[in-house]
């Protein structure tokens, strides 16, 4: 054998092997790692749209438990969660995805222009104090994938 065939042979052995491990990996992380996902929300016209698909999600892989939701709101749509101004249907949606273990996360830049603090928004909510983009940024380079409805 030539040295081009001998080291040839060796990089087809070392990406075999990768792969393999790779694929094993990809395995065992699906049998015990719940999905880890996080949903960004900036439109006011789309925050019952994006609600119904977090209700939809947590159905869809047999409840809260199979999956990990994390909820980004920031910009217009934030109205919305002021206590004193969302409607009824959706303080009850936000309350259940609480305690479903939904992260609730506001923009905390967002919360400055609009005026409002924590307490003034429907309970259950964090404040992303960096602001919401960055706490988009932070859940992505854990692991989170990234869903915009």
């Amino acid at each position: 054998m030539n040295r081009r065939n001998i080291l040839w042979s060796a990089v087809s052995a070392l990406g075999a092997a990768f792969g393999a491990s790779r694929a094993q990996a990809a395995t065992d992380a699906g049998a015990g790692d719940k999905l880890k996902v996080v949903y960004h929300l900036s439109d006011a016209e789309k925050v019952n749209f994006v609600l119904g698909n977090i209700q939809n999600h947590i159905d869809g892989v047999g409840g809260p438990e199979h999956v990990t939701i994390a909820l980004v709101i920031h910009g217009p749509a934030l109205k919305a969660f002021h206590a004193g101004q969302a409607n009824p249907d959706l303080s009850k949606r936000v309350g259940e995805f609480s305690k479903d273990g939904v992260e609730l996360a506001a923009c905390g830049n967002t919360m400055k222009a609009q005026n409002v603090t924590l307490k003034e928004l429907l309970p259950g909510f964090v404040s992303a104090e960096k602001g919401g983009v960055v706490r988009l940024a932070e859940l992505q380079s854990q692991g989170y994938l990234y869903l915009r409805p």
